[in-house]
């Protein structure tokens, strides 16, 4: 998954340097096509849980995402309306508590278990289809000016893994590793939101189904994101 991300990372990058050379027919087509602004959207996010009891704490809990975008104006407006596909990773760690997602402690329900490791990381992978309703002040330059976009997205689990770290009875460093998207819903549908002046915006996303399925666990958990959010090209 991480070399799906930097591959698309790149590809990217790479469309962004073509369109600076001035001649060339990237920049050509940038220019033809300046609604198109805004295709490229990076966000690095605190993540979060709400509905978790008060027994389990996270620590710094950290989200990237990174999302491909076409613009298509509405005519005579600073309105527009922009669907992507994208990539959305989160890594949850929990304090003094793991998720068994083995179903060790038991098969049925997920079940999250004191540990005295201090590293206990939840971690996720989505494939994302948003969509954005989106305002500008410059509807020409995404680039500059004043933005904000509501918008949702749909995401597909891909990957749901836990990754222990501990040190064993000799000083070893050891790793545990889970995998396993059984306990987990299939699908994320999320509510997003974003405000800022030129490439930069503050950005939020809230969950609107559990995390886990409904038959999988005693508890009701949906995932958020906080944070920035830097767009262009």
């Amino acid at each position: 998954m991480k070399k799906i991300i930097f591959t698309l990372g790149l590809i990217a990058v790479s469309i962004g340097v073509f369109a600076q050379e001035g001649g060339s027919p990237m920049n050509k087509a940038v220019n033809k096509l300046t609604h198109s602004n805004d295709f490229l959207m990076v966000q690095i996010a605190y993540d979060g849980w709400a509905g978790t009891p008060d027994s389990i704490k996270t620590g710094l809990n950290r989200g990237f995402n990174i999302a491909l975008m076409y613009d298509f104006p509405f005519k005579n407006s600073k309105l527009s309306v922009a669907p992507g596909i994208g990539i959305s990773t989160s890594g949850v760690y929990l304090k003094d508590h793991k998720m068994d997602i083995q179903g060790t402690s038991n098969p049925n329900v997920a079940s999250f278990p004191t540990t005295n490791t201090k590293k206990n990381k939840v971690a996720t992978t989505y494939i994302e289809i948003p969509i954005e309703l989106r305002y500008r002040t410059y509807p020409d330059n995404a680039n500059k000016g004043f933005k904000a976009a509501l918008g949702v997205k749909i995401g597909a689990l891909v990957d749901a893994h836990t990754k222990l770290k501990y040190t064993g009875a000799n000083g070893s460093k050891n790793i545990d590793k889970d995998m396993n998207k059984g306990f987990f819903n299939p699908w994320r549908f999320s509510a997003t939101g974003r405000v800022g002046m030129g490439n930069f915006s503050i950005f939020g996303a809230y969950a609107l189904n559990p995390l886990l399925k409904s038959d999988k666990s005693n508890f009701d958990i949906n995932s958020y994101q906080i944070g920035l959010c830097i767009s262009g090209l």
